[in-house]
């Protein structure tokens, strides 16, 4: 198995926890509060791993590089805001029609990719992010 899929599986299983576990956790506290929370556990987290791993010196890299910590920072804003949203979307909707609506952007990503990425994509590869695209509608809605 590529090691691509099997992270890419990973995530997709850990990502199903994050909005089980949220769900029950936003049940009678602030959602936005609860994000920050999350957040500072995940920056601990992760700069464990960086530890564990004996990749600090590469923060200094990074951030040497203008451009790349300008796209970074600008990720690390656009993650900020999904995770608000998500959170929020959790604390008023139902898991079964937050995740497969939040999962629209699988097919918001491949098409940003298309055009501004120049990525191309098959027409088997267009044909599954359009039943990508239908079925989260078709889930959120029934």
């Amino acid at each position: 198995m590529e090691l691509w899929l099997i992270f890419a599986l990973l995530s997709a299983g850990t990502a199903a926890l994050v909005a089980v576990f949220g769900k029950i956790g936003l049940q009678s506290v602030d959602a936005n509060a609860a994000t920050a929370i999350r957040a500072v556990i995940m920056a601990a987290f992760l700069l464990l791993v960086v530890a564990w791993q004996g990749s600090f010196k590469q923060i200094g890299v990074i951030l040497a590089d203008k451009r790349a910590i300008a796209f970074i920072a600008l990720s690390g804003i656009a993650g900020a805001l999904s995770w608000l949203f998500y959170f929020l979307a959790l604390k008023f909707g139902k898991v079964s029609q937050v995740a497969p609506i939040d999962k629209l952007s699988v097919v918001i990503a491949a098409v940003l990719a298309v055009t501004l990425l120049g990525e191309r994509i098959s027409a088997l590869g267009g044909m599954g992010i359009a039943l990508i695209a239908v079925g989260a509608i078709l889930v959120a809605l029934g």
